[in-house]
């Protein structure tokens, strides 16, 4: 039953028919996600990622369910990050990804980042949206977090309406690329100087890390020979 429909009582008294209408609101559940939801969740991500939803085509393809399982366990063993799944009457119909992270690396100020906000199109006008706003602002509440935001593609017109309404103001704009479609796209613009920036930049990278790895090796000693060894 959807949250708009009611149900039809008829009354009898004093052998007069009454006839009332009650509405009765849909069950919304919010929790964080299980590895059970994971082909709901691949559903939800086909939905976020097609044309109309707004998001960009440059978003990862949805995986598979066995893969979403795994990470699935991944983010409920994660302190920092929530996986959440907004129920409607029992099904999963809703996702949003909270992230616990630094508000800059100049401030110890910390902030609930809200992405992947997505509810289905057949649940939509049922307030999935608002319940999981609702459990990411009391996340923030209980880790004393002073700062809320959000991600919302620029084109999506009423999911950027939504969130305004409930404070949310832009304070910037979210690229996404493929890491080799940008290295390419800036070596086609500055060639050859920036090819030879990039080789320059990655044997550096190389070097650091393999220097990271000998510091963290523990050096082995070795107990000292005895005065008589070797005579």
């Amino acid at each position: 039953m959807r949250g708009d429909e009611s149900i039809r009582l008829v009354l009898f008294t004093s052998g007069v028919d009454q006839i009332l209408e009650v509405a009765v609101a849909a069950a919304i559940e919010v929790r964080d996600a299980r590895r059970g939801d994971a082909g709901a969740l691949v559903a939800l991500w086909r939905e976020l990622t097609t044309i109309g939803s707004g998001h960009s085509s440059r978003l990862p393809p949805a995986p598979s369910v066995a893969a979403a399982e795994v990470a699935v366990g991944k983010h409920l063993a994660d302190p920092s990050g929530r996986l959440l799944v907004g129920e409607l009457d029992g099904a999963v119909h809703a996702m949003a990804y909270l992230r616990r992270t630094a508000i800059s690396p100049l401030h110890d100020d910390t902030t609930v980042t809200i992405e992947y906000l997505h509810v289905s199109d057949a649940a939509r006008r049922h307030g999935l949206g608002k319940a999981l706003i609702a459990e990411a602002v009391a996340w923030a509440e209980h880790e004393k977090c002073p700062h809320l935001a959000a991600v919302a593609p620029a084109v999506a017109r009423e999911a950027n309406r939504f969130l305004a309404r409930l404070g949310l103001g832009q304070a910037g704009i979210l690229r996404f690329a493929n890491t080799h479609t940008v290295a390419r796209r800036m070596a086609a613009e500055h060639a050859p100087n920036l090819l030879a920036l990039l080789s320059s930049r990655r044997s550096v990278i190389a070097r650091r890390a393999q220097l990271s790895r000998a510091t963290a090796e523990p050096a082995v000693s070795y107990p000292p020979e005895p005065e008589s060894a070797g005579r």
